[in-house]
């Protein structure tokens, strides 16, 4: 178990996604049962599974929609019955891209709502068993659009920002129970919702470090987070940007 042997299972949310299952792999890899999360692709949920249980760790697959309240309720409530969830990472989110000016609010609600609501009816069900367990790791991945803001993206920017408020207010709430809540907010990151909209040259402008990160490096800090070594670290927003913010 290595330095999890406190912490025994973890949810990831969106699993299913480059981010996400690098996340996963590198939590199974600490030693953790992960489940993998996903809504409308559990054959890539799947996958993940699969791939962490050939390299002998253990996962399994978790459906539901993190939109639906009380969907998302009766699925963790069942969940924690059995066990309770130590690390929680809130990594589900989507995009939809355009300037404000012409922006529908249907683009401003799916994003708001996957994002913030998505947070709350996921982490509110896992909070008491956390409480009373005394333990627990809450990490949100976030951006650096929620950082420095984006062009064409007010509503996935509006979305992160929020997190990162409740991210701070949480952390205060749960510090004396040895619950530690903190945002990782990646930049440009090769896989995921960045994949094939930046070419090189344009990349070489906006990251100081003149590449994209890897989703491997992101799960690295958030393996970090959930680690014993990160008892103290809470309430942060912590960038893995190469330098842009």
């Amino acid at each position: 178990m290595g330095t999890m042997a406190s912490l025994q299972t973890a949810l990831v949310t969106g699993g299913s996604g480059d981010i996400g299952s690098a996340i996963c792999l590198e939590l199974a890899k600490q030693g953790l049962m992960v489940y993998v999360h996903a809504n409308r692709n559990p054959d890539k949920a799947e996958m993940v599974v699969r791939q962490i249980r050939e390299t002998g760790g253990k996962a399994e697959t978790i459906v539901f929609d993190v939109t639906d309240t009380a969907q998302a309720q009766q699925v963790l409530s069942g969940l924690v019955e059995t066990r309770p969830v130590d690390v929680l990472v809130n990594n589900a989110g989507t995009v939809d891209d355009s300037p404000m000016a012409g922006m529908e609010f249907d683009a401003w609600d799916s994003v708001i709502n996957t994002t913030l609501n998505g947070f709350f009816n996921v982490t509110r069900p896992l909070l008491m068993p956390m409480i009373r367990n005394r333990k627990g790791r809450i990490i949100n991945i976030s951006s650096v659009s929620g950082v420095i803001g984006v062009r064409g993206q007010t509503n996935y920017s509006a979305a992160k920002a929020g997190l990162h408020g409740a991210t701070k207010s949480l952390a205060h709430e749960l510090a004396s129970r040895n619950i530690t809540v903190n945002v990782v907010a990646p930049g440009v990151i090769d896989g995921g919702m960045a994949k094939g909209k930046f070419d090189p040259a344009m990349l070489k402008m906006i990251v100081p470090m003149q590449r994209p990160g890897r989703t491997e490096e992101v799960a690295a800090l958030v393996g970090f987070l959930a680690s014993e070594a990160a008892s103290y670290i809470t309430g942060q927003i912590v960038g893995v940007n190469g330098g842009m913010a």
